[in-house]
């Protein structure tokens, strides 16, 4: 499967680094100004809104990032094929994590992003380290 660089699938943790304007974040900037093609997975803005509220920025505060992230990129919504592809995702990113030795399992939330970018032929763009060393991954972490 060929994958094209200027296809880019944004996870959490990249649109995290991207609104508290970190170093990690300025590179995000960087792809985002670069790439033809950017996707969201639904999944990614659910996972962004519990963590702001939980945080306290507010629903005001937090919608209104949502609503930059809907105006930076296409939202992708999770449908059969979608779905169906998370499952094989998931025990891709489970086998992954046990061979990096780590201690937490990849989440739904993960094998919905890693399977959106398969279906699209996009790279991930993440610090996740359930996508460390991945091919698909465009690593932003530390």
């Amino acid at each position: 499967m060929k994958i094209d660089a200027h296809k880019i699938v944004v996870d959490t943790y990249a649109w995290i680094e991207y609104f508290g304007g970190t170093k990690v974040g300025e590179r995000v900037k960087e792809f985002l100004a670069g790439s033809e093609y950017i996707y969201t997975p639904a999944i990614v803005l659910a996972e962004i809104a519990r963590k702001y509220i939980r945080e306290g920025v507010g629903v005001q505060n937090t919608s209104r990032r949502l609503e930059i992230i809907k105006e930076l990129s296409t939202i992708v919504t999770i449908d059969h094929k979608i779905a169906l592809k998370s499952g094989e995702a998931y025990m891709e990113l489970l086998e992954h994590a046990k061979k990096l030795k780590l201690k937490t399992k990849p989440s739904l939330g993960d094998a919905i992003v890693l399977a959106t970018a398969q279906s699209l032929n996009a790279k991930v763009i993440t610090g996740d380290q359930h996508f460390k060393e991945l091919e698909i991954t465009i690593w932003i972490g530390e």
